[in-house]
């Protein structure tokens, strides 16, 4: 058995430069959000009284602004590359889920940072669409949500809990983007959008809806490619129950048990998991683009296997230009590079093909 572990990491920019460019650009973001969040939209509708929609995570939020367009102010709470079970918001973002005409979040436990901001405004009767309860859920299962078959417990992820991680199917996307559509048509539900904008909110719902399912057809076509050995998925922790399900991939196992990365792995995790990785000689594993990759790399090197370790945009959108600034480009870069990482025939390329 090889003894090279191969290692293909696409994390972001390196270096004094890069750190220092994505530096700046982090500050631009967070002064125009700043500046939105105090009522001062940077849309085509600026300077008009448009309706206030906040949108916890950026995922979410690049599917409203699709369906919105112009007809509101869309605000997205969740910056990018921050990982949704953990990010939390200032004083003056929880005051603007006051002021809200429609609050958008995921559900299922997904924004744990946010959830007592998200029951206060429920309570206060402030409008909500919560994605989760427009789709069909699956549930954690004691192998899948942890690396040992443990239930962590943590966050709502143990076994039997809904996986709040439905974005990695686009058909079930779709689900939501025509429930959402639905709502942001209603006069009765979001208050401040005129008939005009109804109608074109309708138009573009139905756009984007198609371009999702036409997403969903070239996903299956190239996963379909993969030979069904080779369909095995190890990630850092439990996100792509709903891929798999889908595209009938198998979920080897995960390096953070449980489906939040609040949860923690032991030594007997860690070791189940080489295991795994070893009997079934996948050729490429997955880290998180929303989390340090160290852990994946050293079980890389425990398993002593030639393996790929390769960043997928699993939880949060990335900065303009990095492979995932809009949910349609995240998966369109996910499903390259797990198919790149499983299909035999790339196995076959020069080495140095990893460096790109």
């Amino acid at each position: 058995m090889s003894t090279i572990v191969r290692q293909r990491v696409h994390s972001g920019p390196r270096g004094i430069r890069g750190f220092l460019a994505a530096t700046v650009t982090a500050t631009l973001i967070a002064t125009l959000a700043g500046c939105a969040i105090q009522g001062q939209p940077e849309s085509a509708g600026a300077g008009q009284d448009l309706p206030e929609v906040v949108v916890t995570t950026n995922i979410l939020g690049d599917v409203v602004s699709q369906v919105l367009g112009d007809a509101a102010h869309v605000t997205t709470l969740m910056r990018p590359n921050a990982d949704p079970h953990s990010f939390e918001i200032s004083a003056s973002e929880a005051a603007l889920l006051d002021r809200a005409a429609l609050v958008v979040s995921n559900g299922f436990g997904l924004e744990e940072g946010l959830q007592q901001h998200l029951d206060r405004v429920r309570q206060a009767g402030t409008p909500m669409f919560v994605a989760g309860d427009h789709i069909e859920s699956i549930p954690y299962t004691s192998t899948d949500s942890g690396a040992g078959g443990t239930d962590s417990g943590a966050g709502g992820s143990g076994s039997g809990d809904p996986d709040p991680h439905f974005w990695t199917d686009p058909g079930r996307m779709v689900d939501v983007v025509e429930a959402l559509t639905t709502t942001l048509t209603d006069a009765s539900a979001v208050a401040g959008i005129n008939t005009a904008d109804r109608t074109a909110i309708a138009t573009r719902g139905e756009a984007y809806a198609g371009q999702l399912r036409e997403l969903d057809s070239e996903m299956a076509e190239r996963f379909s490619a993969i030979p069904s050995e080779r369909r095995a998925l190890i990630t850092n922790h439990h996100v792509f129950g709903y891929l798999a399900d889908r595209y009938d991939f198998r979920v080897l196992g995960t390096a953070i048990p449980g489906g939040t990365t609040l949860a923690a792995p032991s030594a007997a995790d860690l070791r189940e998991l080489v295991d795994a990785i070893t009997s079934a000689n996948v050729p490429a594993i997955f880290a998180e683009s929303s989390a340090p990759d160290r852990l994946m790399r050293v079980l890389a090197e425990e398993a002593g296997i030639d393996v790929q370790v390769i960043e997928l945009f699993t939880e949060s959108l990335s900065l303009p230009g990095a492979g995932a600034e809009t949910y349609v480009e995240m998966l369109t870069t996910n499903t390259a590079r797990i198919a790149d990482g499983l299909d035999p025939d790339a196995l076959q390329l020069p080495t140095d093909r990893s460096a790109q």
